[in-house]
C-alpha cells in the first residue's frame, strides 16, 4: 500500500528515459528483453571489475606498506611459487567463464528470430530512412511504405525533440514478435534504437535482420550510428509502440491513404 501511495504521489516526476537526456551517463530504460539483458550483463561485469579493482589496490597498498625499505631492508628472494601461480591462473579463468556463459546466451538470443508476426524493412538513404511493411503489400507496385525525415528545428511543435523527431514514425504493436530487415540504398548506415537494444548495420546490397519484442507502449528514439556523410546527424529514428488495436487501426488508415 505504501508503494502504491509513493508511486501516485511522485508519478508526475517519474518518467521512462526513452530518449537521450542532458548529462546522461547511464543506459536508457529498457523496453525489450534484449535491452534488459544487455543492462544486466553490464552490471554483472561491472561488479567483477569493482571486486578486481579493490583487490588489486589492496594488494598494491599492502605490498608498498610491508615491503618498504624501512620495514624490509633485506629483499626476499622468491624465485617460484606453485600455489600462487595456480591461483592467479585458475581464478581469472573462472571469472571469465562466469562472464562468458550469460554473454553467449545473450548473443544467441539477439540472433534468434522467432516466427515473426510483423516484418518491417528499413532502408537507409542519404540522409533519411524509408520503411516498408511488406506484410500488407497488395501488389508488386502497391504496399505500405513511406519515408521518414527529421523535422526541421523551425517546424518543431511543443514537446517534440530537436534532432530526434521525424514526420513519419515507425508504428509497431507491443508484445509482438517483430522482424526488422535493414539495408541501405547508397552507403553504410546503422539502424540503432538504444531503448530497444538494437544496432544493426545497413549495408548496400545486403539484408540484415534483427528481432524486436517490445514489452511496453512508448515512443523510442534512435539515430544512424554509422558515419554516412555530411548529414549523418540528421537522420533520426522514431519507433512508436502501441496496443494491437491501435496498430491495426493505424495500418488500416495507412492503407486507405494509398
Amino acid at each position: 500500500m505504501n508503494i502504491v501511495f509513493f508511486v501516485l504521489l511522485f508519478y508526475p516526476f517519474i518518467s521512462l528515459a526513452d530518449a537521450p537526456e542532458n548529462w546522461q551517463i547511464g543506459f536508457q530504460d529498457p523496453a525489450t528483453p534484449i535491452m534488459q539483458g544487455i543492462i544486466d550483463l553490464h552490471h554483472d561485469i561491472l561488479f567483477f571489475m569493482l571486486v578486481i579493482l579493490v583487490f588489486v589496490l589492496w594488494m598494491l597498498a599492502r605490498t608498498l606498506y610491508h615491503f618498504h625499505h624501512s620495514r624490509n631492508p633485506v629483499p626476499e628472494k622468491i624465485l617460484h611459487g606453485t600455489t600462487i601461480e595456480i591461483a592467479w591462473t585458475v581464478t581469472p579463468s573462472l571469472i571469465l567463464v562466469l562472464i562468458a556463459i550469460p554473454s553467449f546466451a545473450l548473443l544467441y538470443s539477439m540472433d534468434e528470430v522467432v516466427d515473426p508476426a510483423v516484418t518491417i524493412k528499413a532502408i537507409g538513404h542519404q540522409w533519411y530512412w524509408s520503411y516498408e511493411y511488406s506484410d500488407y503489400n497488395q501488389s508488386d507496385n502497391e504496399g505500405l511504405l513511406f519515408d521518414s525525415y527529421m523535422i526541421p528545428e523551425d517546424e518543431l511543435e511543443y514537446g517534440q525533440l530537436r534532432l530526434l523527431d521525424v514526420d513519419n514514425r515507425v508504428v509497431v504493436p507491443v508484445n509482438t514478435h517483430i522482424r526488422m530487415i535493414i539495408t541501405s540504398a547508397d552507403v553504410l548506415h546503422s539502424w540503432a534504437v538504444p531503448s530497444l537494444g538494437v544496432k544493426t548495420d545497413a549495408v548496400p546490397g545486403r539484408l540484415n535482420q534483427t528481432p524486436i519484442f517490445i514489452k511496453r507502449e512508448g515512443v523510442f528514439y534512435g539515430q544512424c550510428s554509422e558515419l554516412c556523410g555530411a548529414n549523418h546527424a540528421f537522420m533520426p529514428i522514431v519507433v512508436e509502440a502501441v496496443s494491437l488495436e491501435n496498430y491495426i487501426s493505424w495500418v488500416s488508415n495507412k492503407l486507405d491513404e494509398m
